[in-house]
């Protein structure tokens, strides 16, 4: 039994875990869903669908940070 897949993000080879949700990939890249935006295959995913979008092997994600400053 697979215990992991592939998937990309941000250009770079990541394992994923079946039945992980986009949120829980956040989470395992210890991001804040209060400041990203997401892009998987190249279209924009909605913060509304990210908890039950579940990553599929050979995803791509593209997830920018947002950063403040002065």
């Amino acid at each position: 039994m697979e215990t992991t897949f592939s998937i990309v993000v941000n250009g770079e080879n990541r394992d994923a875990k079946p039945g992980a949700t986009v949120v829980d990939l956040l989470r395992e890249l210890g991001l804040d869903s209060g400041r990203v935006a997401i892009e998987r295959h190249r279209e924009i995913l909605s913060r509304q669908k990210w908890a039950e979008t579940t990553v599929e092997p050979g995803d791509h994600y593209e997830i920018v940070q947002f950063v403040g400053g002065g």
